[in-house]
């Protein structure tokens, strides 16, 4: 099987990926610190959570990177 071919799309996903995990990193530091009462519902973080780590996985995908071993869960 032949290797993934680097694409003209991957420095963009990457710029991406580096955006979401910043989202990661400031909704787990929000829920760390028990901030995230002040703008969101449990329910609401955990979707937010869900949503940010699918799209670190889909970015790190597209840019032919190994997705990160899950941080988000609780």
């Amino acid at each position: 099987m032949s290797e993934r071919q680097n694409s003209p799309y991957d420095s963009l996903a990457r710029k991406w990926l580096a955006l979401a995990q910043r989202r990661r990193a400031h909704l787990i530091e929000l829920r760390d610190s028990d901030r995230w009462k002040r703008y969101y519902a449990r329910a609401d973080l955990e979707d937010e959570l869900f949503v940010v780590e699918l799209a670190c996985r889909r970015f790190a995908k597209v840019a032919g990177l190994e997705p990160e071993p899950e941080v988000a869960a609780a």
